[in-house]
């Protein structure tokens, strides 16, 4: 039986429902966060709940407490006897009247789900969208928002190409993020990453290895990424070596991805490097 957390108390999930003038789903209106579940606790709840606030303010739209959140997750862990996984938090607007203005009083719907997983290592190969582009300008480029369809169209763009993730560059033409990840450039021993002002979303696992030490911000265009000594992608659930971007072949570095695993406490396993002028699934050598 499959449990969720809505609106205060944990309730069978197929007995949860949401109502179609709830403006989450008519327009998007809302805020998540995607937060790491291991051993039975959240991790890293107090950055995951600056940045839900951090949404708040920028769409005057009222959140929960870290403390309202950190209860939830304990009586849904309780539920399904989770351990190791996801919790994702989702806050939208509430029922709303039709059209775009905002009901004055507000009724938030607040919900919970989890997943059963591990943060783990994976090889991807990425692709630069050519459809999509990340607006540094926009507050929305920094708050996790209900609304992910440029990221959608990226990805779907890149699975048609043969990839697995796209790459979003912002409007000025340089490296933002992924659709689903911060973009972490390792140059010799040192990892640099863009900065929210590129149009980077504040990642956690950005913020673990900014504050570190071992991780700068800079501006970054295409030309560092193919010349980079590796480079990965890392978000709260794990790490992705680059394997492939944009039809070259990415080197891992040993070193430096065990340097990531261990700040970001994700256990190591096996990524073997691609092989240089073998046949690929994307029609390049």
């Amino acid at each position: 039986m499959t449990f969720v957390w809505l609106n205060g108390q944990v309730c069978v999930a197929a007995q949860a429902h949401v109502s179609l003038a709830d403006r989450g789903l008519t327009l998007g209106d809302g805020l998540f966060e995607t937060i790491r579940v291991k051993n039975g606790n959240l991790l890293h709840l107090d950055k995951h709940m600056q940045r839900l606030q951090g949404g708040s303010a920028v769409l005057a739209l009222p959140v929960p407490s870290g403390e309202e959140v950190a209860q939830a997750a304990k009586a849904l862990l309780a539920a399904t006897g989770l351990q190791n996984g996801s919790a994702r938090l989702t806050v939208t607007r509430g029922v709303g009247p039709r059209g775009l203005a905002p009901p004055q009083d507000v009724r938030p719907t607040v919900f919970m789900t989890v997943a059963a997983g591990t943060a783990r290592v994976a090889s991807v190969s990425v692709m630069t969208s050519r459809l999509v582009r990340r607006d540094e300008q926009s507050p929305l480029s920094r708050i996790k928002s209900l609304n992910y369809l440029p990221n959608i169209l990226a990805r779907q763009e890149a699975v048609r190409a043969g990839y697995e993730d796209a790459l979003l560059l912002n409007v000025q033409g340089r490296v933002a993020e992924t659709t689903v990840s911060t973009v972490v450039v390792q140059e010799e021993e040192r990892f640099i990453t863009p900065s929210v002002a590129e149009g980077a979303l504040p990642g956690i696992a950005r913020s673990v290895l900014l504050r570190a030490g071992v991780m700068t911000e800079e501006s970054v265009d295409l030309s560092r990424l193919q010349q980079a000594k590796a480079l990965y992608l890392v978000n709260s659930l794990g790490v992705r070596v680059v394997s492939l971007l944009d039809g070259q072949w990415m080197e891992p570095c040993a070193s430096g991805l065990r340097r990531l695993c261990t700040l970001l406490d994700v256990a190591q396993g096996g990524v073997a490097g691609a092989r240089k002028g073998s046949v690929s699934s994307h029609g390049r050598t």
